[in-house]
């Protein structure tokens, strides 16, 4: 969770606890002056606005929050201002999914109080009622965040982070805070003490920690979930290191050939290498206590702008990784053309293990999103002109043969608007250019540069290229996510045209348009406006 680093900002909200929320208590609603669409017609159609990615109904979101599956569901938390589409004091938002297409906006999970604003975090099920919050007939979940007291960082002071747990007895519908929070409080930790991620390790029959320290993680293990004992730390000299860690996630994973690793994954901002905020993997090894590896270079989930601060799922099958980002950048996440909300997640994507000369990390949307789609198959040539109404919300598919060569695929309408990506053989990179794609002056940042990923590739016969467009975002596959970018893209009219360039043969040239998982007649969750 990136903290607010601007005076006049940061002086505005400071207030927020003194002042308190506008909150109804009788319902649970926080009111706002904005004025939001809630008839069914207008719906989640506003420009821009995602139809198969999660987004909040209104106002500001970033970074995932306890993502955690209990009982058939998968409960998805973020980072939430009730009060604007900047960001600002923040609180816990909530949604729930049977099948991480689908989403259902809960009530606000999480709330600031006098320990401060409700910071990035994770959550796990209590299944052994380890913390005695709940009993083994109804065990808790518990949810484990950072607390960032605005007034003492006003106040210069360099302890205003803290790790606070809090619990539900109703599987995440409503949450009791522990009176004996800070359960890690900030001893000359520094000012970038946050972003807690727990879970259960089997092995030590402990709880597991991972936190952040400014330039490295910090490993703790409980027994209880409220007494934490520090452990180790991992990563001042390992890594990139151009902008503070966040967000850092540790989890194992198996190879095709069934050797087990353990991946830890950091989110940096600003420092990625295509700018501003991304998202860095470590391979190695972990006891229990410690996280080693022998990796000495970068290694990036996502070479695109526009993935930032995603963790996986706990309590999932061990068979099973799922990860969601934020899908924006700090770089002009508050600068985006869009309201009454800001910021939507990547799609819930599967993340696999694999051993080439190294191991390497793919991921990839789950399946649920591209089942029951109607593909139809078009034209394969070496040179592609499609006109289709879906392409703004689609999955297109094709693929290319190896050794793969240059070529290069542009989305485009009448409006002159155009969206390049493209692979060069001689410098075996992808890349990626929106300078030209629509809206682009909300931010001088935002259209600056080519994006650009060294080719990952699996070996295969055929390279296998799939898209998915969403109204104002791209996702970019290269076999089965061996290589990702990601980016948000906002084109003055949606894309009509698609454009294949190739020295090649284009094979299983296949399009589905993927529909709007917000109904018309969805009930509007009044308690999020």
């Amino acid at each position: 969770m990136t903290i607010c680093r601007n005076l006049v900002l940061c002086l505005t909200i400071t207030s927020f606890l003194a002042l308190g929320c506008k909150e109804n208590k009788k319902e649970g609603a926080i009111t706002n002056d904005m004025e939001i669409a809630t008839d069914s017609t207008s719906y989640y159609k506003e420009p821009y606005r995602p139809q198969y990615h999660f987004s909040p109904e209104a106002h500001w979101m970033n970074d995932p929050n306890g993502l955690v599956f209990y009982k058939d569901t998968y409960h998805l938390f973020y980072q939430y201002y009730p009060e604007d589409t900047k960001w600002g004091p923040m609180h816990w938002g909530h949604a729930t999914s049977k099948n991480l297409r689908e989403w259902t906006h809960k009530p606000v999970a999480l709330e600031p109080d006098s320990l401060g604003y409700i910071f990035s975090g994770s959550a796990v099920v209590d299944l052994k009622n380890t913390s005695g919050f709940g009993s083994a007939e109804n065990p808790p979940m518990v949810a484990m965040f950072t607390y960032h007291n605005a007034e003492m960082a006003e106040a210069g002071r360099t302890d205003y982070q803290t790790q606070g747990i809090a619990y539900s007895l109703d599987d995440g519908d409503s949450w009791t805070k522990y009176d004996g929070n800070p359960v890690v409080p900030n001893i000359d930790q520094g000012i970038d003490f946050r972003d807690p991620k727990i879970f259960w390790h089997e092995a030590s029959q402990k709880w597991i920690l991972i936190l952040v320290a400014g330039d490295h993680a910090q490993i703790y293990n409980s027994t209880d979930l409220k007494k934490w004992n520090y452990l180790s730390d991992f990563g001042q000299k390992i890594g990139a290191h151009g902008g503070v860690w966040e967000c850092p996630d540790l989890f194992p994973l198996k190879t095709e050939a069934g050797e087990e690793k353990w991946v830890l994954l950091i989110s940096i901002n600003p420092g990625a290498p295509n700018g501003g905020s991304g998202t860095q993997y470590f391979v190695g090894e972990f006891d229990g206590k410690k996280f080693t590896t022998p990796q000495t270079e970068e290694k990036w989930i996502d070479w695109g702008r526009d993935n930032y601060a995603g963790i996986t799922f706990n309590n999932l099958p061990e068979d099973r990784r799922i990860f969601i980002g934020w899908m924006s950048n700090w770089n002009y996440g508050e600068q985006t053309p869009t309201s009454p909300w800001r910021s939507a997640m990547t799609l819930p994507r599967k993340l696999q293990l694999h051993k080439k000369e190294d191991y390497f990390l793919s991921n990839y949307p789950v399946q649920a999103i591209t089942e029951n789609l109607s593909y139809k198959s078009l034209q394969t040539e070496t040179s592609v002109r499609i006109e289709n109404d879906s392409l703004n919300q689609a999955n297109i598919q094709f693929t290319l043969p190896k050794p793969l060569q240059d070529f290069r695929i542009i989305f485009t309408n009448n409006a002159k608007d155009s969206l390049f990506i493209g692979y060069s053989a001689k410098l075996n990179r992808f890349n990626l250019d929106r300078i030209g794609s629509g809206k682009t002056n909300f931010s001088d940042k935002f259209a600056n540069r080519i994006m650009t990923a060294p080719a990952q590739l699996q070996n295969t016969d055929r390279t296998a290229i799939s898209i998915f467009t969403d109204q104002s975002s791209i996702e970019f596959f290269v076999d089965q996510g061996a290589t990702v970018m990601t980016a948000q893209v906002f084109p003055q009219k949606p894309f009509t045209i698609l454009k294949i360039e190739s020295e090649e043969p284009v094979k299983n040239l296949k399009l589905a348009p993927i529909p709007s998982i917000w109904k018309t007649n969805y009930p509007i969750n009044k308690s999020n406006l």
